[in-house]
């Protein structure tokens, strides 16, 4: 039966992905199909804040995808439908980010917050355990709880988590750490801090994406990039260490529970080298590169994505 809904469920998301720990060079994007309007999401009270989410799909094991930075429960509008025809899945916004309140509560903006809110949401939605996919900033933030709530997850999805801690260890690493902080962090928090929200998000797209992203980008893209401003403060003007605290290989060689990292054929070195410094501290031999795509991978070939990602799911 197992075999019979991996089969069925990497149809829908187009065809058969490449063999795992390979870097296909010649493989196209597939285009992903055009999502029907979500439903409107629902709204919960926990750890002391308020959530929108979705949960979609009447069966199956859960699958829970948290978006990363600028982003919300819009972000896997390509993920969720697909998805819910085999599995129960939820998406939500993490604290701050829209459609959810913007509260001044005084907490820190760290991978800590947001996996207490998402255990407790999984505890209140009675889906625990359940598959975590994670994004950017939602791929630190699923790490965190696999380390503080491992009963409540079934397995992991890493997608290019900025653990800039693991660039530490070598001067290449550390040199790819130093440009991503001066070409985006380091000026995108400079800009926050005297209230110029444009600037910031410029530089911090630019940033992940490369000199000059954001003025390409379309002028309706640029303006939902904004609307994420407030958070996005929060986010950069966090106190670094909170914002960003180091994660040591000994204690990723801990982890116990199944691990699938992802990351794009084109993302900056960085996210390239974390990816590498994960697969060797978790001992994890499971990684695919996603073909044609960048930060965030999940972005640039949807249906690739959806496709290695299915067959990792369903084989645990």
């Amino acid at each position: 039966m197992r075999i019979l809904v991996c089969c069925a469920l990497l149809a829908a998301c187009g065809g058969n992905p490449a063999p795992e720990n390979t870097a296909p060079t010649s493989a196209a994007p597939v285009a992903a199909p055009v999502a029907p309007a979500p439903p409107p999401a629902n709204i919960t009270d926990v750890n002391g804040t308020r959530l929108a989410y979705r949960l979609s799909g009447d069966s199956g094991a859960p699958v829970v995808f948290i978006h990363g930075s600028l982003g919300d429960l819009r972000s896997w509008a390509r993920q969720e439908n697909a998805f819910a025809q085999y599995f129960r899945v939820l998406v939500y916004s993490r604290r701050y980010h829209p459609p959810n309140p913007r509260v001044e509560d005084h907490q820190a903006y760290t991978p800590k917050l947001h996996a207490e809110d998402l255990a407790a949401l999984l505890l209140t939605l009675d889906i625990a355990p359940a598959h975590i996919v994670g994004s950017d900033y939602g791929a630190y933030t699923g790490l965190q709880l696999v380390r503080d709530h491992p009963q409540l997850v079934r397995s992991l999805v890493l997608a290019e988590p900025p653990i800039f801690s693991l660039l530490t260890g070598s001067e290449a690493g550390d040199s790819a750490r130093r440009f991503f902080y001066t070409n985006g962090l380091d000026p995108a928090r400079a800009a926050f801090s005297r209230g110029d929200s444009v600037t910031g998000v410029r530089y911090y797209v630019d940033g992940v994406s490369g000199r000059g992203t954001f003025d390409r980008l379309p002028a309706s893209t640029r303006a939902d990039m904004l609307a994420h401003s407030f958070e996005m403060r929060r986010e950069l003007l966090t106190e670094r260490p909170e914002y960003l605290p180091p994660i040591t290989c000994d204690e990723l060689g801990r982890i116990m529970t199944p691990v699938l990292i992802v990351r794009g054929e084109n993302s900056p070195r960085a996210f390239q080298v974390i990816s590498d410094e994960l697969a060797r501290c978790l001992q994890s031999d499971t990684t695919v590169v996603i073909p044609g795509a960048g930060h965030p991978p999940q972005a640039g070939n949807a249906a690739y994505f959806n496709q290695v990602v299915a067959r990792f799911l369903v084989t645990h």
